[in-house]
């Protein structure tokens, strides 16, 4: 595994040397991971009955202002570990009954990630891997992943290239993550499940409604819309809550109305997006959020 010295992992392209600091990511030359525990608040399909096998990795390429896990993603929360323990972490979930093994907000960290699955197979993992991202993802990453993960647990925020710059410091986003997950489909093909209705094989596309940007939210369906049908599994979610910065932001300091969430879904009914997810509006809890308390690592 070489540490990147020019790192264009991410669409930022920041060209760190990261033997020497880290990028725009918070990410140097040492692997750092926050979590590593059986995760029962993903979709059904995912967390099914025992859990998913999640590993929360410090450090994320996008600057959300309402990020819930931003002492992770932005303040630089995690341990200190290799490859090899980032192994046996991935063949413990295995051995505790995971359904797969998750990993939350990894491309940062990408050489070091295949290296350890590449350990952990040859040393019995078998379960499948599910990618979760905020989707702002490279091709060059997405295509690296062919035939490695398996599910692809992927956001689609925003439309707008205002409202991304604000609230996630990423004017390009929508041009980024509509190419890329055209591309997660095109690798994966339509949902496959296992005989518990466990997913095993696809992608599930999130969007996550904010307050005062319901426009943008449909504009999102639209997308969504747009690609082949059955190809994917929507997930609406309602569950925002005012994290980090967006408690000083309007209108991002409240949670979202029930009547901007039907609005939502209701358009996801006009366009046919029924066959997946939508929360109840009730969902908007801290307990999406685990502790960040170094379990697991």
């Amino acid at each position: 595994m070489q540490i990147p010295t020019s790192c264009t992992l991410c669409p930022r392209r920041c060209s760190a040397d990261r033997t020497r600091r880290a990028g725009v990511c918070g990410a140097a030359g040492q692997l750092m991971v926050a979590r590593a525990a059986l995760h029962h608040w993903e979709e059904p399909c995912i967390s099914g009955s025992k859990g998913s096998g999640t590993v929360f990795f410090s450090g994320c390429s996008l600057k959300c202002c309402y990020c819930q896990n931003y002492k992770i993603s932005q303040e630089g929360l995690g341990k200190a570990i290799d490859t090899e323990r980032l192994t046996e972490i991935f063949l413990e979930l295995q051995q505790k009954g995971a359904h797969n093994i998750n990993l939350v907000t990894a491309t940062q960290w990408l050489p070091w990630v295949l290296e350890a699955l590449e350990q952990a197979k040859a040393r019995g993992l078998s379960i499948p891997i599910v990618y979760n991202t905020g989707g702002y993802e490279t091709l060059e990453t997405v295509q690296q992943l062919d035939g490695i993960v398996d599910v692809w647990l992927a956001d689609v925020k925003y439309v707008s290239p205002e409202l991304s710059a604000k609230y996630s410091a990423a004017p390009d986003y929508f041009e980024v993550c509509s190419r890329a997950v055209q591309q997660m489909i095109l690798q994966t093909g339509a949902p496959q499940f296992d005989e518990d209705g466990l997913l095993q094989k696809g992608v599930i596309l999130r969007h996550l409604a904010l307050p005062g940007a319901l426009a943008d939210s449909k504009a999102v369906l639209d997308f969504m819309a747009s690609l082949p049908a059955g190809s994917f599994l929507p997930s609406l979610m309602s569950q925002y809550t005012p994290f980090h910065k967006a408690m000083q932001m309007k209108p991002l300091d409240r949670r979202i109305s029930t009547w901007e969430y039907r609005q939502m879904v209701n358009h996801a009914i006009d366009l046919g997006l029924t066959e997946g997810y939508m929360q109840q509006k009730s969902s908007a809890k801290e307990e999406y959020t685990p502790p960040f308390d170094l379990e697991g690592v």
